[in-house]
């Protein structure tokens, strides 16, 4: 583990380095971020022991690179959709589209995360159980009633 002085001094020499490779590769401020720290702490508890000041750059670029593709790779951010995205959904998305998003947006949390989950996201019952930590017959039910909710919402004719 390193002392306070050595990470400071490295945060110091190649701060800006790691935050643009960061920006590169991820287009995204919040990760970047993340990634910016995870490389940091990852330089903190490392014992590595470096030849020279480009052997240690080196390090920086080759950990920071790792670092944004396992981000890039990681199954969760293969999974989601910003909400963010499916709120600003564009002018000529169907009119009936954004009504249902707010129909769903608008439902208790309780019903609205399993139907973004099985709905937006894809996940079976049982993955949104384990997710939820819920049995997955009580996430059948809520989705169930999640349904009636919302045709209710939307004026359905109930034969859904």
């Amino acid at each position: 583990m390193r002392s306070e002085q050595e990470t400071a001094r490295a945060i110091e020499l190649h701060a800006d380095t790691v935050r643009r490779l960061c920006l590169i590769h991820l287009k995204n401020q919040a990760d970047s971020e993340d990634v910016f720290q995870n490389v940091f702490l990852k330089y903190a508890l490392s014992s590595a022991v470096f030849e020279n000041e480009e052997h240690e750059k080196a390090w920086f670029i080759r950990v920071t690179i790792n670092a944004c593709r396992d981000l890039l790779r990681s199954f969760f951010r293969s999974r989601t959709v910003p909400l963010d995205d499916l709120i600003d959904l564009p002018a000529q998305a169907p009119p009936d589209t954004r009504e249902v998003l707010d129909a769903v947006l608008a439902l208790p949390e309780k019903y609205r995360d399993p139907v973004y989950l099985h709905y937006y996201e894809g996940y079976t019952a049982p993955d949104i159980g384990r997710i939820l930590h819920k049995n997955a017959n009580t996430v059948y039910s809520l989705l169930a009633r999640a349904k009636k909710l919302l045709r209710e919402s939307l004026g359905g004719d109930g034969d859904a």
